[in-house]
């Protein structure tokens, strides 16, 4: 990421919000998304002129239009952009630290903003220590599990390699889990607990394939 933040203090306390069921961003993750809808191509240019800092958030009920925040969302930086021929941008989004909501703001823009609090999640400033303990046999045991009933496959030769925070981070961003599942997973604090998270989850819906895309390795 071209852009470090060494300390909460030295991200905003104001930033635009992006509502967007089963769809996150972690900590050094990387998120594309394709944006088509007039206010968050509005976000977007505005986003570019500044920072390039935007939350994602789970919606968590309400009216599609305007609905409720889940409390927890990542915050996370523009590191790649383009423009297609016909006015959509393709981005991707990295991630840089949670933060939790301490509440919107009136706003004439035709996006949402927030105030963020990003001090309960200051660890995610810095890359876990990669020598900790991790049972990568036991995650990987649970995720065959979960995609071979579903037809699913990934490459397992870079599950095998991936250092432990990309590997769990990108498992949580990329496998179809319900929004509630993916909520979970964004705020658990540290990895150890994603990754306990995350091996639940794997074991759980196990039982219940169903008709989702291959997820893909970022």
């Amino acid at each position: 990421m071209a852009h470090s933040y060494i300390k909460t203090t030295d991200l905003p306390q104001v930033i635009p919000v992006f509502p967007l069921a089963g769809a996150i961003v972690l900590p050094r993750g990387q998120l594309p998304l394709n944006i088509f809808e007039p206010r968050y191509l509005n976000m977007i240019d505005d986003a570019m002129a500044g920072d390039r800092l935007l939350g994602m958030v789970q919606p968590s009920g309400g009216p599609d239009a305007m609905p409720a925040l889940s409390p927890v969302g990542c915050a996370g930086r523009i590191t790649s952009f383009a423009e297609t021929a016909d006015g959509r941008y393709l981005i991707t989004l990295t991630g840089v630290a949670r933060f939790r909501i301490l509440g919107e703001l009136p706003v004439q823009t035709p996006y949402r903003q927030a105030r963020a609090d990003f001090e309960p999640f200051a660890l995610d400033l810095k890359a876990p220590d990669e020598n900790d303990a991790f049972d990568r046999d036991d995650l990987l045991a649970a995720l065959q599990g979960y995609l071979n009933p579903r037809g699913l496959d990934i490459d397992w030769d870079a599950a095998r390699e991936a250092p432990p925070e990309a590997l769990v981070n990108s498992l949580s961003m990329a496998l179809p889990f319900e929004p509630a599942e993916k909520q979970a997973l964004i705020e658990a604090l540290t990895l150890g607990d994603r990754l306990a998270c995350l091996t639940a989850l794997l074991r759980i819906d196990a039982a219940e394939p169903g008709d989702d895309e291959p997820p893909t390795m970022q």
